[in-house]
């Protein structure tokens, strides 16, 4: 067959596992500011739930004043507000650490960005009220499934402050990008928690609880923790808020380059504010330049930078990417190390060779 024009190319998604699905965003070959559905990472613990949406309604209970349960209809007539975000899995780059850790290995691209359209928590919450001893809400959702360090049956729950769950830009989502919740990542309702990693953003919520403790959950007490010590639990704190990151997107690692001028670019982001600047490093570190940002910088999604490179002698290269927030959180040459291996955040570094 002649092709007048040459056939368009696509990505794909990088699959991690088939069960529970596991995939990542082809990262490196995504250039535009929205990922679609089609190469939206996908995090799953467990398989798919299996439920009727036809049936499906959300209930709000526990320490509030009038226990209610709202119907997809009244959710949908509610006042909306729509956000773009960027959602992070805190084992975005895990194989990375070095020493190794176990869990899923992620590579670049267990992040992605889209448009949300939903209520915000807060307006629910309205409707119920709070009791004074309500400490934090838990959010469980419709999948679940047996976990590696038991054999009791499990739905993925996770709860928020109650300063962070009514902050006005915590939403209960029901669109993506003008378009319903794809199923894959959440229909018909899911949890949206800008600024922190993507474990919070609960999918397929199933019902909502206020209580007046801390919640022991094991998506909360034993995983989405950082364990500084290889052998035991000191020092451990919860995973929050994203890390401020960048990735290079081009060129590639290990990439064959002729002599010629060309355009690095990539991607910045933080859950700590706004990308202020992003740097980059052609010779493993003695010195940095300013790079161009192509984007505005916005509070939760990432900012598009490039910087023109001369690369007029023959070698080889080591290319870091170093990005700081508006609140002066800068990259760290190394990551935390961490024993499950969440929130890596080290200055991005990649080698290319030059003939």
């Amino acid at each position: 067959m002649k092709y007048s024009h040459p056939p368009e190319v696509r990505p794909y998604l990088i699959s991690k596992s088939l069960v529970p699905e596991n995939q990542e965003t082809p990262i490196h070959f995504y250039y535009g500011d929205i990922v679609t559905e089609k190469l939206f990472y996908r995090r799953n613990h467990f398989s798919y739930p299996n439920f009727a949406s036809s049936f499906y309604h959300l209930p709000i209970e526990g320490l509030v004043h009038t226990p209610k349960v709202f119907s997809l209809q009244e959710i949908y007539s509610l006042p909306s507000k729509v956000i773009k975000v960027v959602l992070e899995c805190s084992g975005d780059k895990r194989k990375l650490f070095k020493p190794k850790v176990f869990g899923e290995q992620w590579g670049k691209g267990a992040i992605s960005q889209g448009i949300w359209k939903g209520v915000t928590l807060r307006t629910l919450l309205q409707y119920t009220g709070l009791h004074d001893s309500a400490k934090e809400i838990v959010f469980e959702g419709y999948d679940n499934g047996i976990r590696p360090d038991s054999n009791q049956l499990f739905n993925f729950s996770r709860s928020l402050p109650i300063e962070k769950a009514i902050d006005p830009e915590t939403i209960i989502a029901y669109e993506y990008n003008n378009q319903p919740i794809p199923f894959k990542h959440g229909f018909p309702l899911r949890l949206i928690v800008p600024g922190w990693y993507a474990m919070a953003s609960v999918k397929w919520i199933k019902k909502i609880l206020v209580i007046g403790k801390e919640f022991k959950g094991p998506f909360q007490a034993v995983d989405y923790v950082y364990y500084p010590n290889k052998e035991n639990d000191s020092g451990k704190f919860p995973v929050t808020t994203i890390n401020v990151n960048s990735t290079i997107q081009y060129p590639l690692n290990m990439q064959l380059l002729h002599t010629g001028v060309y355009e690095i670019n990539g991607i910045a982001w933080s859950g700590n504010g706004r990308i202020a600047n992003v740097e980059i490093s052609i010779d493993e570190g003695k010195s940095w330049n300013p790079c161009h940002l192509t984007t505005s910088s916005e509070k939760h999604s990432w900012v598009r930078w490039n910087y023109q490179w001369e690369a007029l002698k023959r070698g080889e290269y080591t290319i870091l990417s170093k990005a700081m927030d508006s609140n002066g959180n800068i990259q760290p040459l190394e990551p935390i190390w961490n024993r499950k291996g969440y929130g890596y955040n080290a200055i991005d570094r990649i080698k290319v060779k030059v003939e």
